[in-house]
């Protein structure tokens, strides 16, 4: 009995070492190789962020570029709509004041008609000269020496009253304004230039004579010749001080200084602007611009 439970103690201890060999060489639990999984999975996608972080900074200077050229094409429209309006407006204005000029061109040329109809039924009847008797037409040719016919004075004639002088036409100067303006948004910036200093030479008192001053600046700055735009533009601060437009065109100088000489003298102007014109739609945009520059 001993020896046969010998055995059998014996044959359990080299199976148990037989096992514990064989779980040297078993292949690792699923699990273990579902985590090994998901780790390599956790790598790649942590390579994928880093490689998106990167293309994501890259199209975001790319889409600031964009923006900031469509911001520059709202603004042109924005300046043509404001023109436009503004346009409109001055017809407005150009009519009323048209149909008052005639009205009183209508009463002067009426009271002129009543005056010289007054004078007309004042004028004296018109005296003929009665024939001399035969008598004396007989003497006169016997006469060796004949008298000289007595002249007879003449009546003066009444004085016409001038032509009522014809009324300018009030709508040759926003005509001439509206066709340099039309230059300016079909890109024509030179030809605009040429047709804005025409109109102010020939009506330099006109009502948009600094509006014209302003687009004379702006072409120059669509044609980037920046310090000749800001002279322009400065230009129309000095000659209009009392102009909407003045707002318009320190922007427009803060954005040719900022093309010329950097951010740093554009930053003076456009804090100006937002100091001296608040609540102005130049001013909004010149606040927007100060925060993206600091």
């Amino acid at each position: 009995m001993a020896g046969s439970s010998l055995a059998a103690n014996t044959v359990t201890s080299q199976q148990t070492q037989e096992y514990a060999d064989r779980s040297v060489y078993l292949p690792a639990p699923p699990e273990t190789e579902t985590l090994r999984k998901i780790g390599d999975l956790q790598n790649q996608l942590q390579s994928f962020e880093s490689r998106l972080a990167r293309i994501e900074s890259f199209l975001q200077n790319q889409v600031t570029l964009d923006l900031l050229k469509e911001i520059e094409l709202m603004k042109a429209e924005v300046s043509r709509l404001h023109g436009q309006a503004e346009m409109q407006t001055h017809q407005m204005e150009s009519l009323g004041k048209r149909q008052t000029d005639l009205y009183t061109d209508l009463d002067k040329r009426l009271e002129d008609l009543k005056k010289q109809a007054k004078n007309n039924s004042l004028l004296p009847p018109s005296t003929q000269v009665a024939a001399p008797p035969l008598a004396l037409v007989a003497s006169t040719r016997v006469s060796s020496t004949p008298s000289a016919p007595a002249s007879v004075k003449p009546e003066p004639a009444p004085k016409v009253p001038d032509p009522p002088r014809q009324a300018e036409d009030p709508m040759a100067g926003p005509r001439a304004y509206e066709a340099a303006l039309n230059q300016f948004k079909a890109g024509n910036y030179t030809a605009a230039i040429t047709e804005f200093k025409s109109f102010l030479h020939s009506y330099p008192d006109n009502s948009l004579a600094s509006n014209a001053q302003y687009w004379i600046g702006y072409s120059y700055y669509a044609l980037k010749d920046y310090k000749t735009a800001i002279a322009h533009q400065r230009k129309l601060v000095s000659d209009y001080p009392q102009s909407a437009k003045i707002p318009d065109a320190l922007l427009n100088i803060a954005s040719s200084q900022a093309a010329l000489d950097g951010d740093e003298t554009a930053i003076k102007t456009l804090e100006d602007i937002v100091s001296r014109y608040p609540g102005t739609n130049a001013a909004k945009i010149a606040a927007r611009r100060l925060a993206a520059l600091k």
